[in-house]
């Protein structure tokens, strides 16, 4: 009995050993290269000019041992987390096992330059009949839009409440109506300084200087709501009533 217990344990022991590298070579990797104009996507900066037709060419390299199902390709700008735009082009194809298929497309952005300008960061996907990225490839593209556009926009809406916060942050300590704690008052500059960083990285990214990328989003972020927060800590205490406002005394002689 116990020499049969042993063979199994042993059989068992065999088979979990065993499982690692079965699943190692049944896994694998499905590879996107992409190139615009006839420029490898991810070298450079990917122009996308709203006034031009766009070659786009996708070639899909399947290491994995199950056919990919590619339906979608998809082109989309981000920035501090949102999408300014996205473009969809349905180019349904077949990737077989360990083999590699290329595909091109044009691409007539026009309606780009009312939704997007300046440096922004640019995915590159193909998409399966389930919705499910297959692969990727990012880069940082030049979009050649309008200061009106979507993302124009929302800088300048953003430029409108930092001003509005630091006028009200402002007078209030003009006219001593902040209040008394320390911390009450850091925390009324703070949403001015949020809104600095803010501006700085839209501001950079539309003057065509630096993409937005979490490397450079959350210092300039973190660094204005910073120094808000403490300029609005050694803000001077806003002390007791005005001389018009105190009390009259009377005196008894």
């Amino acid at each position: 009995m116990r020499r049969r217990l042993a063979g199994a344990g042993l059989l068992l022991w065999c088979g979990i050993m065993l499982l690692p590298s079965t699943a190692s070579a049944q896994d694998g990797s499905v590879l996107l290269e992409a190139d615009v104009d006839g420029r490898p996507v991810g070298v450079g900066n990917l122009v996308l000019d709203p006034s031009a037709t766009t070659k786009v060419s996708v070639t899909v390299r399947n290491n994995t041992d199950t056919v990919q199902r590619v339906k979608t390709v998809r082109i989309s700008g981000t920035a501090l987390a949102l999408t300014f735009f996205a473009y969809d082009t349905t180019v349904p194809f077949d990737v077989a096992p360990k083999s590699s298929e290329t595909r091109s497309f044009p691409l007539e952005p026009t309606d780009l330059g009312s939704q997007a300008i300046g440096l922004l960061p640019v995915t590159v996907e193909v998409i399966d009949v389930q919705r499910q990225t297959i692969a990727e490839v990012e880069t940082t593209g030049d979009v050649r839009g309008s200061l009106w556009s979507v993302y124009g926009a929302f800088g300048l809406g953003v430029l409108v409440l930092t001003a509005l916060s630091w006028a009200g942050a402002l007078i209030a300590l003009a006219r001593r109506r902040l209040p008394a704690n320390r911390w009450q008052r850091a925390m009324r500059f703070l949403p001015a300084g949020f809104g600095t960083g803010l501006i700085a990285v839209i501001s950079l990214s539309v003057l065509r200087l630096v993409a937005p990328s979490p490397a450079a989003e959350i210092p300039f972020i973190l660094g204005a709501a910073a120094a808000a927060f403490v300029l609005g800590y050694v803000t001077p205490h806003p002390g007791g009533q005005q001389p018009s406002e105190m009390d009259t005394v009377r005196i008894q002689r």
